[in-house]
Protein backbone atom coordinates (compact mmCIF):
# COMPACT_ATOMS: atom_id res chain seq x y z
CA UNK A 1 0.00 0.00 0.00
CA UNK A 2 1.08 3.83 -0.58
CA UNK A 3 1.44 6.58 1.99
CA UNK A 4 -1.56 7.56 3.91
CA UNK A 5 -0.54 11.13 2.72
CA UNK A 6 -2.03 10.16 -0.24
CA UNK A 7 -5.31 9.49 1.65
CA UNK A 8 -5.52 12.51 3.08
CA UNK A 9 -5.46 15.85 1.15
CA UNK A 10 -5.99 19.35 1.78
CA UNK A 11 -7.95 21.21 -0.84
CA UNK A 12 -10.91 23.02 -1.95
CA UNK A 13 -14.25 21.16 -1.85
CA UNK A 14 -16.78 20.47 -3.11
CA UNK A 15 -15.64 16.94 -3.96
CA UNK A 16 -12.29 14.96 -4.07
CA UNK A 17 -12.72 13.58 -7.01
CA UNK A 18 -14.51 15.95 -9.53
CA UNK A 19 -12.72 19.43 -8.55
CA UNK A 20 -9.02 18.15 -6.60
CA UNK A 21 -8.66 14.95 -8.43
CA UNK A 22 -9.53 16.83 -12.00
CA UNK A 23 -7.26 20.08 -10.54
CA UNK A 24 -4.20 17.83 -10.35
CA UNK A 25 -4.60 16.29 -13.19
CA UNK A 26 -4.45 19.50 -14.93
CA UNK A 27 -1.53 21.08 -13.45
CA UNK A 28 0.91 17.90 -14.24
CA UNK A 29 -0.61 18.05 -17.44
CA UNK A 30 0.26 21.96 -17.83
CA UNK A 31 3.56 21.55 -16.44
CA UNK A 32 4.29 18.50 -18.89
CA UNK A 33 3.34 20.89 -21.56
CA UNK A 34 4.01 24.67 -20.97
CA UNK A 35 4.42 25.89 -24.43
CA UNK A 36 0.51 24.23 -25.51
CA UNK A 37 -1.18 27.75 -26.25
CA UNK A 38 -4.54 25.94 -25.87
CA UNK A 39 -6.17 22.80 -24.25
CA UNK A 40 -9.11 20.58 -25.06
CA UNK A 41 -10.66 18.46 -22.13
CA UNK A 42 -13.13 15.60 -22.23
CA UNK A 43 -15.49 14.66 -19.52
CA UNK A 44 -17.05 11.31 -19.24
CA UNK A 45 -18.87 9.08 -17.31
CA UNK A 46 -19.98 10.92 -13.64
CA UNK A 47 -17.62 13.69 -14.25
CA UNK A 48 -19.58 14.47 -17.33
CA UNK A 49 -23.30 13.70 -15.85
CA UNK A 50 -22.69 15.63 -11.83
CA UNK A 51 -19.39 18.05 -13.17
CA UNK A 52 -21.47 21.27 -13.60
CA UNK A 53 -23.20 20.35 -10.09
CA UNK A 54 -19.57 19.71 -8.70
CA UNK A 55 -18.02 22.67 -10.33
CA UNK A 56 -15.75 20.56 -12.67
CA UNK A 57 -15.66 22.77 -15.59
CA UNK A 58 -15.02 25.79 -13.32
CA UNK A 59 -11.70 24.29 -11.50
CA UNK A 60 -10.50 23.02 -15.30
CA UNK A 61 -10.75 26.58 -16.44
CA UNK A 62 -9.14 28.50 -14.03
CA UNK A 63 -5.99 25.56 -13.35
CA UNK A 64 -5.75 26.30 -17.17
CA UNK A 65 -6.04 30.18 -17.08
CA UNK A 66 -4.67 32.47 -18.80
CA UNK A 67 -4.51 29.95 -21.57
CA UNK A 68 -7.95 28.75 -23.60
CA UNK A 69 -9.20 26.59 -22.77
CA UNK A 70 -12.37 24.29 -24.23
CA UNK A 71 -14.65 21.87 -22.09
CA UNK A 72 -16.64 19.44 -23.15
CA UNK A 73 -19.70 17.13 -21.17
CA UNK A 74 -19.69 14.02 -22.68
CA UNK A 75 -22.86 11.93 -21.36
CA UNK A 76 -23.31 9.18 -24.01
CA UNK A 77 -20.00 7.31 -24.01
CA UNK A 78 -20.30 4.36 -21.81
CA UNK A 79 -17.01 2.11 -23.07
CA UNK A 80 -14.83 3.75 -20.27
CA UNK A 81 -12.37 3.09 -18.32
CA UNK A 82 -13.28 4.43 -14.98
CA UNK A 83 -16.48 6.07 -13.79
CA UNK A 84 -14.27 8.88 -13.44
CA UNK A 85 -12.64 9.22 -16.90
CA UNK A 86 -11.26 12.43 -18.69
CA UNK A 87 -9.33 13.32 -21.56
CA UNK A 88 -6.71 15.88 -21.80
CA UNK A 89 -5.61 17.10 -24.99
CA UNK A 90 -2.37 19.80 -25.77
CA UNK A 91 -2.56 21.89 -28.61
CA UNK A 92 -0.13 24.36 -30.48
CA UNK A 93 -2.04 25.94 -33.11
CA UNK A 94 -4.26 23.61 -34.93
CA UNK A 95 -1.35 20.87 -34.40
CA UNK A 96 -2.30 18.37 -31.24
CA UNK A 97 0.68 18.14 -29.15
CA UNK A 98 -0.07 15.61 -26.79
CA UNK A 99 -2.95 13.96 -25.45
CA UNK A 100 -4.01 11.33 -22.96
CA UNK A 101 -6.49 9.99 -20.10
CA UNK A 102 -6.79 10.13 -16.36
CA UNK A 103 -8.85 8.62 -14.11
CA UNK A 104 -10.04 10.10 -10.63
CA UNK A 105 -10.37 6.83 -8.64
CA UNK A 106 -11.44 8.84 -5.06
CA UNK A 107 -9.80 10.65 -2.48
CA UNK A 108 -8.67 13.56 -4.90
CA UNK A 109 -6.39 10.51 -5.99
CA UNK A 110 -5.52 10.17 -9.65
CA UNK A 111 -4.46 7.64 -12.55
CA UNK A 112 -2.75 8.22 -15.60
CA UNK A 113 -3.53 5.90 -18.62
CA UNK A 114 -0.56 3.35 -19.44
CA UNK A 115 0.61 4.22 -15.93
CA UNK A 116 1.50 1.60 -12.98
CA UNK A 117 0.15 1.53 -9.78
CA UNK A 118 3.59 -0.09 -8.76
CA UNK A 119 5.67 3.30 -9.82
CA UNK A 120 4.29 4.51 -6.69
CA UNK A 121 6.35 4.23 -3.60
CA UNK A 122 4.94 1.21 -1.34
CA UNK A 123 5.31 1.75 2.08
CA UNK A 124 3.48 -1.10 3.31
CA UNK A 125 4.31 -4.58 2.22
CA UNK A 126 0.72 -5.95 3.13
CA UNK A 127 -2.97 -4.57 2.51
CA UNK A 128 -5.21 -6.81 4.42
CA UNK A 129 -5.75 -6.14 8.21
CA UNK A 130 -5.46 -9.52 9.26
CA UNK A 131 -2.16 -9.37 8.43
CA UNK A 132 -1.44 -6.23 10.11
CA UNK A 133 -3.25 -7.27 13.26
CA UNK A 134 -0.81 -10.57 13.24
CA UNK A 135 2.26 -8.14 12.48
CA UNK A 136 1.24 -5.96 15.57
CA UNK A 137 0.15 -9.01 18.33
CA UNK A 138 3.80 -10.41 17.49
CA UNK A 139 5.84 -7.32 17.84
CA UNK A 140 3.42 -6.02 20.62
CA UNK A 141 2.66 -2.71 19.00
CA UNK A 142 -0.32 -0.75 18.36
CA UNK A 143 -2.10 0.10 14.93
CA UNK A 144 -1.00 3.73 14.92
CA UNK A 145 2.90 2.31 16.20
CA UNK A 146 2.54 0.26 13.04
CA UNK A 147 1.37 3.23 11.32
CA UNK A 148 4.62 5.10 12.22
CA UNK A 149 7.04 2.36 11.93
CA UNK A 150 6.21 2.50 7.90
CA UNK A 151 5.84 6.46 7.21
CA UNK A 152 7.94 8.98 6.34
CA UNK A 153 9.91 10.74 9.90
CA UNK A 154 7.99 14.33 9.15
CA UNK A 155 4.61 11.81 9.07
CA UNK A 156 3.59 13.22 12.70
CA UNK A 157 4.45 16.88 11.61
CA UNK A 158 2.12 16.05 8.49
CA UNK A 159 -1.01 14.98 11.03
CA UNK A 160 -0.28 17.88 12.60
CA UNK A 161 -0.98 19.87 9.67
CA UNK A 162 -3.85 17.92 8.63
CA UNK A 163 -5.36 18.30 11.81
CA UNK A 164 -5.25 21.96 12.52
CA UNK A 165 -6.69 22.16 8.90
CA UNK A 166 -9.55 19.86 10.19
CA UNK A 167 -10.17 22.36 13.27
CA UNK A 168 -10.13 24.96 10.92
CA UNK A 169 -12.91 24.00 8.93
CA UNK A 170 -14.94 23.32 11.56
CA UNK A 171 -14.22 26.34 13.29
CA UNK A 172 -15.27 28.42 10.52
CA UNK A 173 -18.08 26.26 9.91
CA UNK A 174 -19.42 27.30 13.21
CA UNK A 175 -19.44 30.78 12.41
CA UNK A 176 -20.58 30.91 8.88
CA UNK A 177 -24.38 31.12 8.16
CA UNK A 178 -26.27 32.10 4.64
CA UNK A 179 -27.23 29.75 1.84
CA UNK A 180 -24.99 27.40 0.37
CA UNK A 181 -23.69 28.20 -3.96
CA UNK A 182 -25.69 25.95 -6.87
CA UNK A 183 -29.14 26.88 -6.67
CA UNK A 184 -30.75 24.12 -3.94
CA UNK A 185 -31.68 27.52 -1.78
CA UNK A 186 -30.08 24.98 1.54
CA UNK A 187 -29.15 27.21 4.38
CA UNK A 188 -26.32 26.29 6.14
CA UNK A 189 -27.23 25.23 9.32
CA UNK A 190 -24.06 24.14 11.48
CA UNK A 191 -24.00 27.66 13.93
CA UNK A 192 -27.74 27.65 14.42
CA UNK A 193 -27.61 23.75 15.25
CA UNK A 194 -24.52 24.06 17.62
CA UNK A 195 -26.12 27.28 19.48
CA UNK A 196 -29.58 25.42 19.75
CA UNK A 197 -29.31 24.26 23.16
CA UNK A 198 -32.64 23.44 24.68
CA UNK A 199 -33.07 23.67 28.42
CA UNK A 200 -34.37 20.00 28.96
CA UNK A 201 -31.74 18.87 26.67
CA UNK A 202 -30.24 15.39 27.79
CA UNK A 203 -26.34 14.62 28.05
CA UNK A 204 -26.95 12.21 25.01
CA UNK A 205 -29.17 14.57 22.76
CA UNK A 206 -26.62 16.99 23.58
CA UNK A 207 -23.59 15.46 22.87
CA UNK A 208 -25.46 13.93 19.55
CA UNK A 209 -26.47 18.12 18.48
CA UNK A 210 -22.84 18.86 18.81
CA UNK A 211 -21.31 16.21 16.87
CA UNK A 212 -23.57 16.97 13.92
CA UNK A 213 -22.94 20.42 14.18
CA UNK A 214 -19.29 19.33 13.69
CA UNK A 215 -20.24 17.43 10.87
CA UNK A 216 -22.49 20.13 9.75
CA UNK A 217 -19.78 22.49 9.69
CA UNK A 218 -16.90 20.75 7.68
CA UNK A 219 -19.57 19.74 4.95
CA UNK A 220 -21.09 22.99 4.47
CA UNK A 221 -17.34 24.38 4.24
CA UNK A 222 -16.63 21.30 1.66
CA UNK A 223 -19.88 22.48 -0.29
CA UNK A 224 -19.06 26.34 -0.21
CA UNK A 225 -15.59 25.52 -2.28
CA UNK A 226 -13.45 26.10 1.01
CA UNK A 227 -10.51 24.27 2.55
CA UNK A 228 -11.20 20.86 3.85
CA UNK A 229 -9.27 17.30 4.18
CA UNK A 230 -10.23 14.55 2.76
CA UNK A 231 -11.06 11.24 4.82
CA UNK A 232 -11.36 9.81 2.92
CA UNK A 233 -12.93 12.18 0.03
CA UNK A 234 -14.97 15.99 -0.03
CA UNK A 235 -17.91 14.14 0.49
CA UNK A 236 -17.40 12.35 3.24
CA UNK A 237 -14.75 14.73 4.86
CA UNK A 238 -16.97 15.90 8.11
CA UNK A 239 -17.08 12.49 9.72
CA UNK A 240 -13.53 12.11 11.15
CA UNK A 241 -12.90 15.89 12.30
CA UNK A 242 -16.54 16.09 14.08
CA UNK A 243 -15.85 12.54 16.41
CA UNK A 244 -11.94 13.64 17.15
CA UNK A 245 -12.96 16.98 17.64
CA UNK A 246 -15.98 16.14 20.18
CA UNK A 247 -14.17 14.16 22.21
CA UNK A 248 -10.92 16.31 22.31
CA UNK A 249 -13.23 18.97 23.75
CA UNK A 250 -15.01 16.22 25.83
CA UNK A 251 -12.13 14.57 27.34
CA UNK A 252 -9.31 16.52 26.68
CA UNK A 253 -7.18 14.46 24.83
CA UNK A 254 -3.60 15.65 23.43
CA UNK A 255 -2.95 16.84 19.64
CA UNK A 256 -0.51 14.05 20.44
CA UNK A 257 -3.35 11.34 20.97
CA UNK A 258 -5.18 12.68 18.07
CA UNK A 259 -2.53 12.37 15.52
CA UNK A 260 -1.91 8.63 16.54
CA UNK A 261 -5.89 8.19 16.36
CA UNK A 262 -5.59 10.13 12.75
CA UNK A 263 -3.16 7.76 12.18
CA UNK A 264 -5.03 4.43 12.68
CA UNK A 265 -8.00 5.95 10.54
CA UNK A 266 -5.67 6.50 7.38
CA UNK A 267 -4.62 2.55 7.71
CA UNK A 268 -8.00 1.49 7.52
CA UNK A 269 -9.18 4.01 4.96
CA UNK A 270 -6.03 2.74 2.83
CA UNK A 271 -6.70 -0.83 3.42
CA UNK A 272 -10.15 -0.29 1.99
CA UNK A 273 -9.15 2.39 -0.86
CA UNK A 274 -6.87 -0.51 -2.03
CA UNK A 275 -9.09 -3.36 -1.91
CA UNK A 276 -12.15 -2.20 -2.78
CA UNK A 277 -12.61 1.54 -3.42
CA UNK A 278 -13.35 5.25 -1.84
CA UNK A 279 -14.61 6.36 -5.17
CA UNK A 280 -18.65 7.48 -5.15
CA UNK A 281 -18.29 6.79 -8.84
CA UNK A 282 -17.56 3.83 -9.03
CA UNK A 283 -19.12 1.95 -5.83
CA UNK A 284 -21.69 4.30 -4.55
CA UNK A 285 -21.56 6.31 -1.24
CA UNK A 286 -20.85 3.30 0.71
CA UNK A 287 -17.68 3.76 -0.43
CA UNK A 288 -17.25 6.99 0.93
CA UNK A 289 -19.33 7.67 3.67
CA UNK A 290 -18.77 4.07 5.06
CA UNK A 291 -15.35 3.80 4.77
CA UNK A 292 -15.32 7.51 6.49
CA UNK A 293 -17.28 6.04 9.27
CA UNK A 294 -15.28 3.12 9.65
CA UNK A 295 -12.38 5.28 10.14
CA UNK A 296 -13.97 7.17 12.54
CA UNK A 297 -14.84 4.83 14.54
CA UNK A 298 -11.33 3.01 14.40
CA UNK A 299 -10.00 6.70 15.46
CA UNK A 300 -12.18 6.83 18.17
CA UNK A 301 -11.50 3.44 19.49
CA UNK A 302 -7.69 4.62 19.39
CA UNK A 303 -8.30 7.35 21.41
CA UNK A 304 -9.64 4.77 24.01
CA UNK A 305 -6.61 2.83 23.72
CA UNK A 306 -8.98 -0.38 23.03
CA UNK A 307 -7.32 -3.69 21.56
CA UNK A 308 -6.69 -4.62 17.72
CA UNK A 309 -9.47 -6.87 17.75
CA UNK A 310 -11.81 -3.79 19.47
CA UNK A 311 -10.70 -1.46 17.02
CA UNK A 312 -11.47 -4.16 13.94
CA UNK A 313 -14.60 -4.83 15.32
CA UNK A 314 -15.83 -1.28 15.31
CA UNK A 315 -14.13 -0.21 11.86
CA UNK A 316 -16.22 -3.73 10.57
CA UNK A 317 -19.12 -2.53 12.34
CA UNK A 318 -19.17 0.85 10.80
CA UNK A 319 -18.93 -0.01 7.40
CA UNK A 320 -21.07 -3.51 7.15
CA UNK A 321 -24.34 -1.34 8.29
CA UNK A 322 -23.56 1.13 5.31
CA UNK A 323 -23.22 -1.89 2.69
CA UNK A 324 -25.52 -0.88 -0.42
CA UNK A 325 -25.85 3.13 0.63
CA UNK A 326 -26.43 4.70 -2.83
CA UNK A 327 -24.76 8.21 -4.37
CA UNK A 328 -27.07 10.09 -5.52
CA UNK A 329 -26.44 13.95 -4.93
CA UNK A 330 -29.77 15.87 -6.38
CA UNK A 331 -28.49 18.41 -9.07
CA UNK A 332 -25.13 16.66 -8.65
CA UNK A 333 -24.68 19.35 -5.74
CA UNK A 334 -22.66 17.53 -2.63
CA UNK A 335 -25.16 18.79 -0.73
CA UNK A 336 -28.51 16.90 -0.51
CA UNK A 337 -28.28 13.94 0.58
CA UNK A 338 -24.87 14.14 1.43
CA UNK A 339 -24.40 16.58 4.27
CA UNK A 340 -27.16 14.79 6.71
CA UNK A 341 -25.33 12.07 5.94
CA UNK A 342 -21.84 13.03 7.40
CA UNK A 343 -23.94 13.92 10.78
CA UNK A 344 -25.42 10.33 11.06
CA UNK A 345 -22.20 8.56 10.34
CA UNK A 346 -20.35 10.34 13.15
CA UNK A 347 -23.15 9.64 15.51
CA UNK A 348 -22.97 5.78 14.24
CA UNK A 349 -19.32 5.31 14.41
CA UNK A 350 -19.37 6.55 17.82
CA UNK A 351 -22.22 3.48 18.50
CA UNK A 352 -20.35 1.50 16.53
CA UNK A 353 -17.36 1.77 19.10
CA UNK A 354 -19.86 1.35 21.93
CA UNK A 355 -21.12 -2.01 20.65
CA UNK A 356 -17.65 -3.25 19.78
CA UNK A 357 -16.88 -2.59 23.80
CA UNK A 358 -19.27 -4.99 24.56
CA UNK A 359 -19.40 -7.41 21.84
CA UNK A 360 -15.99 -7.89 20.63
CA UNK A 361 -15.50 -11.41 21.50
CA UNK A 362 -18.80 -12.60 19.66
CA UNK A 363 -18.02 -11.24 16.31
CA UNK A 364 -18.37 -13.68 13.16
CA UNK A 365 -17.52 -11.27 10.22
CA UNK A 366 -13.49 -9.93 10.16
CA UNK A 367 -12.66 -6.51 8.33
CA UNK A 368 -11.20 -7.84 5.42
CA UNK A 369 -14.56 -9.96 4.83
CA UNK A 370 -16.90 -6.78 4.82
CA UNK A 371 -14.32 -4.62 2.75
CA UNK A 372 -14.41 -7.43 0.18
CA UNK A 373 -18.27 -7.40 0.07
CA UNK A 374 -18.35 -3.38 -0.01
CA UNK A 375 -16.80 -3.84 -3.19
CA UNK A 376 -18.22 -6.81 -4.63
CA UNK A 377 -21.87 -4.77 -3.63
CA UNK A 378 -20.34 -1.47 -5.84
CA UNK A 379 -19.74 -3.71 -8.56
CA UNK A 380 -23.24 -4.93 -8.78
CA UNK A 381 -24.76 -1.53 -8.53
CA UNK A 382 -26.92 0.00 -11.00
CA UNK A 383 -25.30 3.27 -12.35
CA UNK A 384 -28.12 5.38 -11.71
CA UNK A 385 -26.98 4.99 -8.20
CA UNK A 386 -23.49 5.81 -8.44
CA UNK A 387 -23.16 9.25 -8.45
CA UNK A 388 -24.60 10.25 -11.75
CA UNK A 389 -27.35 12.01 -10.40
CA UNK A 390 -29.76 9.45 -12.36
CA UNK A 391 -31.37 7.47 -9.43
CA UNK A 392 -32.46 8.06 -6.27
CA UNK A 393 -32.85 11.04 -4.42
CA UNK A 394 -31.27 12.57 -7.46
CA UNK A 395 -34.27 11.16 -9.58
CA UNK A 396 -37.20 11.79 -6.91
CA UNK A 397 -35.78 14.61 -4.53
CA UNK A 398 -35.76 17.15 -7.94
CA UNK A 399 -39.84 17.33 -7.27
CA UNK A 400 -39.69 18.51 -3.82
CA UNK A 401 -37.10 21.51 -4.43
Amino acid sequence: MESIKELYKIGRGPSSSHTIGPERACKMFLQKNPCANRFEVVLYGSLAKTGKGHGTDEVIRKTFYPKQCKIEFNCTEDNIPHPNTMRLSAYNGDVLTDSTLVFSVGGGSIVFENSSAKEKAEYYDVNKFSDISKCCEQNRIRLWEYVYQREDTDFEMFLETIWSTMRQSIERGLNDDGILPGGLNVQKKAKSLYGSQHIDETPHTKENRIVCAYAFAVSEQNASGETIVTAPTCGASGVLPSVLYYYQQKNGFSDKQIYRALATAGLIGNIIKTNASISGAECGCQAEIGSACAMAAAALAELFELSIDKIEYAAEIAIEHHLGLTCDPICGLVQIPCIERNAVAAMRAINAVNLSIFLWNTRKISFDTVVKTMKETGQDMNTAYKETSEGGLAKNGILII
